[in-house]
């Protein structure tokens, strides 16, 4: 190609030999060398970072989580604490409990209610409210004592989202009717087929669910 004043154009994406090495233009090395760290980053150094900061709310040995008016139980260590308070850092309701700890494959819900009945009727009603009655739980019904005397209503669950256990009890404390203490459902859920992992962790928390001293 030649311009009107007789001089050769370059032709399109030529570059000078002072910026050119090994074939590359130089010039985009700077950009490309931007991008592809960025790029690093996001795939490897975010993860990193987040492997290596602890759990800010991690269970420690010999914290008690509190269910309210004296109500306790233990949660698994190393667990987090996502939601709910232990003992001695707040004041927890029976009536209004929200408490989730969690893990990397499992998650263990626990939620207070008002209810004037037995377990097994409350966990009735709680399935219920979910869209499905007893029949539509595809699992086992049994039952779970606690090393406090506890009885509680244990169902299983199992489906594409994951494998659990749904438990209810009647917080009743001494001297308390059971039919007008505060009810407690426990939630436990994992990913598919890794239930069995947490299998001991799990009993062993329910274990240790202990009502309070009534009111």
């Amino acid at each position: 190609m030649t311009s009107n004043s007789g001089v050769k154009a370059a032709p399109p994406g030529w570059v000078p030999v002072e910026h050119r090495f090994l074939g590359l233009d130089k010039r985009t090395f700077g950009p490309a060398l931007i991008t592809l760290s960025v790029a690093l980053v996001l795939i490897y150094g975010l993860p990193a970072v987040n492997a290596v900061i602890p759990w800010r709310n991690e269970i420690r040995a010999g914290e008690v989580l509190d269910l309210g008016d004296g109500a306790t139980a233990v949660p698994p260590v190393g667990w987090q604490l996502e939601n709910g308070t232990l003992v001695g850092t707040g004041a927890a309701r029976p009536e209004s409990l929200q408490a989730l700890l969690a893990t990397g494959g499992a998650t263990i819900d626990l939620r207070g209610a008002s209810y004037s009945g037995s377990a097994e009727a409350f966990l009735d009603q709680v399935e219920r409210s979910r869209g499905a009655g007893p029949a539509g739980v595809d699992g086992t019904q049994g039952t779970v004592t606690t090393t406090a005397g506890l009885v509680g209503i244990v169902r299983t669950t199992t489906g594409p989202a994951g494998d659990g256990l749904d438990v209810a009890f009647k917080m009743a404390g001494s001297g308390q009717a059971a039919e007008a203490a505060p009810a407690l459902l426990i939630t436990v859920r994992t990913a598919p087929g890794q239930f069995e992992r947490y299998r001991d962790v799990v009993a062993g928390f329910l274990r240790s669910v202990a009502p309070g001293t009534g009111r």
